[in-house]
């Protein structure tokens, strides 16, 4: 046993060797790595080093070119003497003859002519192009064009050769003198140019030397439209979807409201080319409006004289009263809200809601969604609802027939042929033609119902309501409904009251807090005075109620069974046809009684 003991002891000894060996290799690698990245960095350097000796190379080269070429124009007078006295005039590095080169001076131009390097490097725009060579092909060079309007010269610069003179802005700007370039020069633009095109030995292109004054037009005062004067957009409904049908191409304005503004005129300026000629400026009056019917100008602005649609016709500003559409109300036109009349010659599709601050006046058919009048409703076609249609009529309403509609008319309602499952509320009377039927629903008339027929043996029973004030009725009803509420609230106030005295009398305490009235009282204290405030509002409602009892129910036809009449609320059930009858109130009475027309 010892000796495995010492056999496993020799074993995890080799292993621990094993382990260490293999750490100082590890280190080793280590070290050779760090060693190459340190050669690597070494390395940059040096190569750092040999470009910033490079760059420092260049910069002598360029400085003494320089030095050169300063000395070679200082010997031939080129550069002025700047410490005083009298100095000659700088004498231009290009040739002296005119330099403006043809179309035809270009094609005789050769190999051997100075500068022709420059010259065939470009397509020259005759008559347009100068070109300023100097004596030497080695020599710098300047070719300027000038814009279509003279108002601008731009500049290729060219620049010397090895043994060539540079560039001179002295020379530049006597070669310009000669081209009587005298206006808007722009020196600080030539002065680096020449400088950057020396040093780099490239080519500049395209440099902006001189720059003139443009004129400026004189603008004449005119009316301006009110930019914000538009069509409505479609909005965005529910969900992000966009309904079209709130688009609308009509520009409605109010009275009152700004159409145009006057703007002010604008003085203008005489501009000058760079060859220092003047430049007439223009005089325009810019296309604006101008009032006209159903308008005013005040001050500097037109107004709007009336609610109305805005026509515009050859700048003219029209407001009118009443909306002509000669097409369909459909996706085109969108809704209609308008503050005049409104004619339709088209039909009027399910969907669109119209609301005419006058009349409505539709020739063919009207499906009906909301529609809403101040004045009168005139279709020349019948109305068609679809369920929830409501119709509200200012005026007289008048149809070829209503079908599943709910519509209420201040004023007679006038319907050809048939009313039929609509509920009908007039304050005056409901007139239907000689063979004009009632079949179903319901007619509030207040002064009475005159119909070829009313009602139908089967289907859907019809009620006819005479007599009565249906806003009155409606008025009490819908207090009569608050009243209920309110009787309710009032009645749950008492029993929570109650608890909580029958809690309080138990422990033995009185009301928390002490003093004032508690929060429950106050409560009922203020449902009941809402309680009375509603119920004088319900009987003044019914007092109003009956006001028609000279109201009358005039048959030219049948009346089926199974319709029910009432006038003055006194009603009268028919179980047997009658025909060519009236009904009318009997107030002594007190029923209904049928005469024969």
């Amino acid at each position: 046993m010892i000796l495995i003991k010492n056999g496993l002891f020799l074993i995890k000894n080799g292993l621990f060797l094993i382990k260490n060996g293999l750490f100082l290799i590890k280190n080793g690698l280590f070290l050779i790595k760090n060693t190459l990245f340190l050669i690597k960095n070494t390395l940059f350097l040096i190569k750092n080093t040999l470009f910033l000796i490079k760059n420092d190379m260049v910069l002598i080269t360029n400085t003494l070119f320089l030095i050169k070429n300063e000395a070679a124009a200082a010997g031939t007078g080129a550069v002025p003497d700047r410490a005083g006295g009298d100095s000659p005039d700088p004498v231009c590095t290009f040739p002296p003859p005119t330099p403006i080169l043809t179309r035809e001076g270009m094609k005789k131009q050769g190999p051997e002519t100075p500068g022709y390097r420059q010259i065939r490097e470009r397509t020259w725009d005759e008559d347009t192009r100068a070109v300023l060579l100097a004596g030497d092909p080695q020599d710098a060079a300047v070719s300027v064009i000038v814009s279509g309007d003279k108002l601008e010269m731009r500049a290729d610069l060219y620049p010397p050769g090895a043994e060539g003179s540079p560039l001179n802005p002295e020379g530049i700007r006597a070669a310009l003198d000669r081209i009587n370039v005298i206006h808007g020069l722009l020196w600080e633009n030539i002065r680096r140019a020449a400088a950057v095109c020396n040093l780099n030995r490239r080519i500049l292109r395209n440099v902006p030397i001189a720059r003139g004054d443009p004129p400026v037009t004189e603008v004449l005062e005119y009316f301006q439209l009110n930019p914000n004067l538009k069509p409505p957009a479609a909005e965005t409904g529910g969900g992000g979807r966009i309904d079209y049908r709130t688009r609308s191409p009509f520009i409605i304005v109010k009275r009152g409201q700004a159409l145009a503004k006057q703007k002010s005129p604008r003085a203008g300026r005489t501009g000058r080319d760079i060859y220092g000629e003047e430049i007439p400026h223009d005089t325009i009056r810019p296309q604006g409006v101008s009032p006209g019917e159903n308008t005013r100008s005040e001050g500097r602005y037109i107004y709007a004289a009336i609610n109305g649609q805005l026509v515009i016709r050859q700048g003219v500003l029209d407001v009118q009263n009443s909306l002509v559409i000669k097409g369909a109300v459909d996706y085109r036109t969108g809704h209609i809200i308008f503050p005049g009349d409104i004619f339709i010659a088209g039909p009027v599709s399910d969907g669109f809601k119209i609301y005419s601050g006058g009349s409505l006046t539709v020739k063919q058919t009207l499906d009906l969604t909301d529609v809403i009048t101040r004045t009168d409703l005139t279709v020349s076609g019948g109305i068609i609802g679809r369920g929830k249609a409501v119709m509200k009529v200012g005026g007289n309403l008048s149809a070829r027939f209503i079908e599943n509609c709910r519509a209420a008319c201040r004023k007679t309602v006038r319907v050809e042929s048939a009313i039929v499952n609509s509920s009908i509320y007039t304050m005056e009377t409901l007139e239907m033609g000689d063979k004009g039927r009632i079949l179903g629903g319901e007619i509030y008339a207040l002064r009475g119902v005159r119909a070829g027929g009313i009602g139908k043996e089967s289907g859907r029973p019809t009620r006819i309501h005479c007599g009565v004030d249906f806003t009155a009725l409606q008025e009490q009803e819908k207090y009569g409904r608050r009243m209920r509420i309110i009787l309710g609230q009032m009645m749950r106030l008492k029993q929570r009251a109650a608890e909580e005295a029958g809690r309080g009398a138990g422990s033995g305490g009185g009301a928390p807090g002490g003093g004032g009235p508690a929060p429950l009282e106050e409560a009922l204290a203020r449902l009941e005075e809402e309680r009375k405030q509603t119920g004088d509002r319900i009987a003044a409602a019914s007092g109003r109620i009956n006001p028609g009892e000279d109201a009358v129910v005039e048959v030219r036809g049948e009346i089926a069974p199974g319709t029910l009449i009432e006038i003055c609320q006194i009603a009268l059930f028919v179980p047997e046809p009658i025909k060519h009858s009236r009904i009318r109130l009997d107030t002594s009475r007190g029923r209904l009684v049928t005469e024969p027309l």
